[in-house]
């Protein structure tokens, strides 16, 4: 097993890593919208956020040896399912492999994100 990390996506925030690579695949750990230049929640809209989550999760498969072309299945997890719709349309235009995915709304994100998002890759 081997860890992934890069300075192109936020640091951990607790005992974790960004990602692991296990066998042919890699899995991320939730990804929130921090901007890891700045350390800051830039994005006050779904839209926005969404970005800066694919994002994110893009430079950690890449640092991996992978891409969002290779994401066989993701985790999304939003603040309000009315957000729905607009994560959508985000969403779409990253992960263009059309993954496996789950998607739920859930009480609480941390640092009061909208949105969070973990995928699992080949490599």
């Amino acid at each position: 097993m081997k860890t992934i990390f890069t300075p192109d996506a936020p640091e951990a925030i607790g005992p974790y890593s960004q990602a692991k690579i296990s066998g042919n695949f890699v899995f991320t750990s939730g990804q929130i919208p921090v901007n890891p230049k700045t350390g800051a929640i830039e994005e006050p809209d779904i839209t926005g956020q969404t970005v800066q989550v694919c994002k994110n999760v893009k430079a950690i498969l890449e640092a991996a040896g992978s891409g969002m072309n290779k994401v066989v299945k993701t985790m999304c997890f939003l603040a309000d399912i009315a957000d729905f719709a607009d994560f959508n349309e985000v969403y779409k235009q990253y992960f263009i492999s059309s993954p496996a995915r789950s998607c739920v709304a859930v009480k609480d994100i941390p640092k009061g994100c909208l949105i969070e998002i973990e995928a699992i890759a080949e490599l």
